[in-house]
């Protein structure tokens, strides 16, 4: 597989979360493309790629959008594949700068949320959802994920105190991160413990608050990055897998498994070597899947893995080891912004990686790995997706 050599990410940008918003789509695509310009001192003309991803556009396109802002691009997409948005435009836009379709493409994840728009977005999210599950009460992603969160406690002997340790970390992580939703807010245990049911085994602070916002970075080539004077990280490594494991009868692992090996491989980077990382978390027992099938523990030991891990960004308890998770407070403490959830652990990764993060900065953050899950059509997500980031030397 051809690497990425010569292509940089640049200029991460995360916009105006709100529980509700009265703006649509389409004013936090055109909002993150605004502020990227500013961020990269760039023009409007100077990019010439444009990759969308959004739940919430409606009749609207990618197409309609490059009208509606004033660009003219010569490569163009549309990818709406929720948690595995932002790495899956990251990966397609590398390529479209090596093989020269474009020099500067923008990659935005967008979506609003206005009063119960969740309820129609879960409801028709695909054909499986509008005829074989919402209309029965398996009301939007807590029925399953409620399923595969049970099936796993009974499986692995997990418990509700595991699922905690994840979210305690993220909350402290979010308290220091400015744009979380719930950043202001401090997460106890016994907070966790006595919230309120949702789901079977789910509760409250097991669910993320759907919410309106903005993702988005450039790709362009190292060169032009360094002529700009940005501050950029590049590609060590990066695959996705869309449909494994289909025959398990309830979800225990994901794609990750068919490729992490060969990712660290050509990464030439092992997990016990990454900085931070950041899992797509719309719930706790989705990480642990990732920390297992990326390597970080063996299946089913996420719960020891995770009682014996500091995943603060900034802190290390006696004797515990430590791996930042989340930095930025994930979707649990951000907020799931639609389609742009799927780009909150790239954004956050090139913060990091660049110096930008500021009070959730990990000291000394050199290699990053990023990794997305989404598209849950009926009882379990579909698409994975993971890359190894890396800073470049300015």
């Amino acid at each position: 597989m051809k690497d990425y050599s010569g292509v940089v990410l640049t200029a991460p940008i995360s916009l105006g979360y709100a529980r509700q918003s009265p703006h649509g789509a389409a004013w936090f695509v055109g909002s993150v493309l605004r502020e990227m310009i500013r961020a990269a001192g760039i023009n409007k003309v100077d990019i010439d790629g444009f990759s969308v991803s959004s739940f919430s556009l409606g009749i609207d396109s990618a197409v309609a959008l490059t009208q509606h802002f004033g660009l003219c691009v010569r490569w163009l997409e549309q990818a709406n594949v929720g948690g595995v948005s932002g790495i899956l435009a990251m990966r397609r836009a590398a390529r479209a700068v090596q093989c020269g379709e474009a020099e500067i493409v923008a990659c935005i994840g967008g979506d609003g949320a206005a009063h119960r728009s969740f309820e129609h977005t879960a409801a028709h999210f695909s054909n499986w959802s509008t005829d074989a599950a919402f209309p029965y009460g398996a009301a939007g992603p807590n029925g399953p994920f409620s399923l595969i969160t049970a099936h796993y406690m009974e499986r692995y002997q997990a418990q509700r105190e595991d699922f905690a340790r994840i979210c305690l970390d993220q909350r402290y992580n979010a308290n220091h991160f400015p744009g979380a939703l719930l950043g202001h807010k401090t997460l106890s245990l016994s907070d966790y413990l006595n919230a309120r049911a949702i789901a079977g085994p789910l509760h409250l602070f097991d669910c993320v608050m759907p919410c309106a916002g903005g993702e988005g970075f450039l790709v362009m080539s190292e060169e032009r990055a360094r002529q700009l004077k940005l501050p950029a990280v590049k590609i060590l490594a990066a695959d996705e897998c869309h449909n494994a494991h289909a025959d398990d009868p309830i979800q225990d692992r994901g794609g990750w498994t068919r490729y992490i090996h060969d990712l660290y491989n050509r990464a030439a980077v092992g997990p016990e070597e990454v900085d931070f990382l950041q899992t797509y978390d719309d719930y706790p027992v989705i990480s642990m899947l990732q920390m297992e099938d990326l390597g970080f523990c063996s299946k089913g030991n996420a719960p020891e893995f995770v009682g014996r891990t500091d995943m603060r960004f900034d802190q290390s308890g006696p004797g515990m080891h430590k791996l930042p998770h989340n930095t930025s407070g994930g979707q649990l403490s951000c907020g799931q912004a639609g389609a742009a959830a799927g780009f909150l652990g790239v954004t956050e990764s090139l913060r990091q990686l660049t110096g930008q993060s500021q009070k959730n900065q990990v000291p000394n953050a050199r290699v990053g790995l990023v990794s997305g899950y989404g598209m849950v059509n009926y009882d379990r997500g579909v698409c994975t997706a993971a890359a190894m980031l890396q800073g470049v030397d300015r």
